[in-house]
């Protein structure tokens, strides 16, 4: 009795084991009532006043209340202040333009303007920007006057960002969401480029671009008929790597792990968990072949930035005069698009800025480190509001992360048994509610 009692209050003495960090929550009820609170019906009455203004070509008349580019930006900034009325003055709408000339603008240039709605959240340092293409064309990208609906093209996005507008600005959040309606896309991607210097010029710390072009199709040309998947483009090598940091990626891989594409893979999951009958594809390009979107620009300026598409593109009603000939109806017509499926893809957006929003700022100065040794050292800097953070790691050849590890609130941890040439690696900032960050591969290449 006396060996075992002396056990017994050995025990007692030691100090406590150190125990695993309580996870936080995993899901977000919140973001289901985001997701039903976007409303078809709204989308469909947004489109609508969209088309009724004939065309929104970029060098079409800004004189006119009623018709053209001019009369279409007046009433989405209109818009804009109606939501900023409803929630107390939570948007600050500004209209940001330059001037450009071009292979598709007149010789002597032309202006181009966004509009664009901010709603400021609490910490001034982190920004999420939504973007869609105000303008749209028909067959000859110079014809400014003749009647344009570009009901899918864009004002399937337009509808979407004006809609997320209205449904985030009812909640408060650490990041500024900006809600940005682009001219000038048709022409040669101009306003994705104002908003994304606008971005750059006042300091923005942009930690994605969540672009929106053609997301209301869902019978494609080849006679699929399909409102239950999309597509998320997104580049896999960051814009502004320098020589020698592209050279590191190269051989000692990532090269799919670029921030963009980490974005990507943080929408995709969130959609794919709270939105149903709904499957967001990830797709390993920046955009469609040889074809190029608004979040571009975001990429060139180095933010991270991808991009929403429908998957049953129909080129019959793309870029098209209205007519019909031998039986075919051809044009961007408000008829064409299935605003249920425009609403899943608003949710989609909604929920990831608002996920991203309510999350903690990616963590910064991501490393690995652990050659000629069975484990793998993961180490990072501290991220305000962040509560712990979560590891992440996948084969080399696996499209998606596989595993991942709550580790609490340190900035160093070593993973057991894990060699750093057999998996990639990263790190997500998690909040004490249990939102995280995007993914953050180590090293320049990943960085947000």
């Amino acid at each position: 009795m006396r060996p075992l009692l002396s056990l017994v209050v050995a025990l007692a003495a030691a100090p406590a084991l150190a125990q695993a960090p309580a996870v936080p929550p995993g899901e977000h009820p919140v973001l289901r009532e985001i997701v039903t609170a976007v409303s078809s019906e709204r989308l469909k009455d947004i489109d609508t006043h969209l088309v009724g203004f004939g065309t929104r070509h970029t060098l079409s008349t800004t004189t006119s209340p009623t018709r053209d580019i001019g009369a279409a930006r007046l009433w989405v900034k209109a818009q804009f202040e109606q939501i900023s009325r409803d929630c107390a003055g939570c948007l600050e709408v500004i209209t940001p333009s330059q001037v450009f000339t071009g292979a598709r603008m007149p010789k002597a240039g032309a202006e181009v303007m966004d509009v664009v709605a901010i709603q400021k959240g609490s910490d001034p340092n982190r920004y999420l920007v939504m973007t869609a293409h105000l303008d749209s064309r028909v067959s000859d990208i110079m014809n400014s006057s003749s009647d344009a609906p570009g009901a899918d093209d864009d004002g399937s996005g337009t509808s979407a960002l004006i809609e997320a507008a209205r449904v985030l600005s009812k909640y408060k959040f650490a990041a500024t969401i900006v809600y940005s309606a682009d001219s000038g896309e048709e022409q040669g991607l101009y306003g994705g480029k104002i908003i994304a210097d606008y971005a750059k010029a006042h300091g923005w710390n942009v930690e994605a671009n969540l672009n929106n072009d053609m997301i209301g199709s869902t019978h494609g040309s080849s006679s699929v008929i399909d409102n239950m998947d999309a597509h998320v483009f997104s580049e896999g090598i960051r814009d502004d790597l320098t020589p020698e940091q592209l050279n590191r990626l190269r051989y000692n891989g990532g090269l799919v792990d670029s921030p963009s594409r980490n974005v990507a893979r943080y929408i995709a999951k969130l959609a794919n968990a709270y939105i149903p009958n709904f499957h967001l594809e990830i797709m390993y390009r920046t955009d469609r072949f040889d074809r190029g979107g608004d979040h571009v620009m975001f990429n060139r300026n180095g933010y991270p930035a991808v991009r929403f598409t429908e998957v049953q593109e129909n080129w019959q009603r793309q870029h098209q005069d209205v007519r019909r000939v031998d039986g075919v109806q051809y044009g961007d017509l408000l008829k064409f698009v299935d605003f249920g499926y425009v609403a899943k893809m608003t949710a989609a957006n909604a929920i990831a800025l608002a996920s991203m929003a309510w999350a903690p700022a990616p963590p910064a100065d991501v490393n690995i480190a652990g050659a000629l040794t069975p484990d793998t050292t993961v180490s990072w800097q501290a991220v305000p509001n962040a509560a712990g953070y979560r590891i992440y790691w996948r084969a080399t050849d696996a499209p998606q992360w596989q595993h991942s590890m709550y580790v609490g609130d340190v900035t160093r941890y070593v993973l057991k048994d894990r060699v750093i040439s057999d998996w990639y690696f990263g790190v997500a900032s998690v909040s004490k509610d249990g939102y995280e960050s995007p993914v953050v591969f180590p090293g320049p290449a990943g960085t947000f």
